[in-house]
């Protein structure tokens, strides 16, 4: 059999119960903050702080992982999401508002330490528990979990909803808390022990001895969702309140809806990719046909959105006096077809990692590439609201497209062959 199908089903489990309390709680706090007054921009530097762990989380996880198994990563993940749902229930709206958001913001640095462990954790373990890669078995099993994940993390944003709408903000957070607790038992008693535990411990040194290939891959991982965060964080959300006249709720919704076919597409991926018997002679050229397809997508939809829409509206320079329904089935429209491609790049990213990984150094790269990956959401946060500021949807979607032409012009640097690092190898037996 190619896979270890029992363990891959109880870490993906597990995975979806992360993911499902992460999307609920970044609704929560989006919502419950902005009844409290906030702006979209005040709201979204709440998320910095959960970003920017996941530079640090994922480094030193994956190194972690190698030395005491993907199990030790995995469920101190999970035990942090129930300590940080549990800790922001605890918040007090009598507090002072300076109060509130550095509570908020720490508790989601904690959320988003929990989030990158569990991450880290469940696709490494892909790696591990593909006992064969015939017919590009490797390419499926991570685009499944992948896809699912995302569909799962926009379920996640329909719960955050129903649950502050129907139990409130404190009880709502106490559910999430005990289900995920109960879910981290089961996966504790049922998955088998030493799982993705180097044979030789590796030092610290390793963490940053990387092969040319993974170094490339994980500087177009920063560009690849940089590019998505600078117009999807800050920018669209405000962009279909304030110029298509979209209520909050219809905008969460649309995004929840996004993030769910966003995943179908990448659980798909595979079957839009021809493989290859050494799992990168077709994927790595497929890889730079889909960047370069990307990054053209930003460009064409600001050209489209300045036909429709005055040139001043979208740097946000004038006022909307009527809600623009062109402009709204340009964004919709562009949106979709951005998800789709999105969609594919990242699973063949996702797919690439674990390809050109090697032995007991998996754990280390796939931390190393997350990292990567935490870095470009962190930077897409920060610019969205930037941009978006100084010249509106025109500068989230300028600044997309320079990005993701940065992420094209590195995947045309990526080897058809894994090319592991001597020093990286020498540094994992030392």
């Amino acid at each position: 059999m190619e896979m270890n199908v029992r363990s891959y089903l109880l870490v993906t489990g597990a995975y979806w119960g992360q993911t499902i309390t992460d999307g609920a709680l970044r609704m929560l706090v989006l919502l419950h903050f902005h009844t409290l007054g906030f702006t979209p921009f005040e709201i979204a530097l709440l998320f910095v702080l959960y970003e920017a762990m996941g530079v640090v989380t994922n480094l030193m996880a994956g190194w972690i992982a190698a030395r005491f198994g993907l199990q030790s990563t995995l469920y101190a993940g999970l035990s942090l999401q129930v300590g940080a749902l549990a800790a922001l229930s605890l918040l007090d709206p009598d507090w002072t508002a300076a109060l509130a958001v550095t509570y908020a913001v720490v508790v989601q640095g904690l959320a988003g330490v929990a989030k990158d462990l569990t991450k880290m954790s469940a696709k490494s373990a892909v790696k591990v528990l593909v006992t064969s890669n015939t017919d590009g078995a490797l390419f499926r099993w991570v685009a499944l979990l992948t896809g699912s994940k995302n569909a799962m993390k926009g379920a996640g944003f329909f719960v955050g909803g129903l649950l502050l709408a129907t139990l409130g903000f404190q009880a709502g957070l106490w559910l999430l808390a005990g289900l995920l607790g109960l879910i981290l038992i089961a996966t504790a008693l049922t998955l088998p022990r030493g799982m993705g535990r180097a044979k030789v411990k590796p030092a610290l040194t390793a963490l940053l001895a990387k092969s040319k290939a993974i170094n490339r891959l994980s500087a177009a991982r920063v560009c690849l969702f940089g590019a998505r965060d600078v117009w999807f964080v800050v920018g669209v959300p405000i962009f279909l309140y304030e110029v298509c006249g979209w209520s909050f709720v219809g905008v969460s919704t649309f995004l929840a809806l996004w993030v769910i076919g966003y995943g179908a597409v990448q659980a798909l991926a595979p079957r839009l990719v021809r493989r290859s018997s050494d799992g990168l002679a077709t994927e790595v050229p497929a890889q730079r046909r889909w960047a370069f397809v990307l990054a053209l997508l930003p460009l064409i939809i600001m050209a489209t959105l300045a036909w429709v829409t005055p040139w001043d509206v979208l740097l946000g320079a004038a006022a909307v006096a009527t809600p623009s329904q062109a402009a709204e089935v340009v964004l919709v429209s562009g949106l979709a077809l951005f998800g789709l491609v999105f969609a594919v790049n990242s699973s063949l990213h996702s797919y690439l990692i674990l390809a050109y990984s090697e032995g007991d150094s998996v754990t280390m790269d796939v931390g190393f590439y997350y990292m990567a990956n935490a870095a470009g959401r962190l930077l897409g946060c920060l610019l969205s609201g930037l941009s978006y500021q100084w010249l509106g949807i025109v500068g989230c979607l300028s600044v997309a497209a320079f990005m993701l032409l940065s992420a094209w012009l590195l995947s045309l640097t990526l080897p058809l062959t894994p090319r592991p690092n001597t020093k990286a190898s020498m540094a994992s037996t030392s």
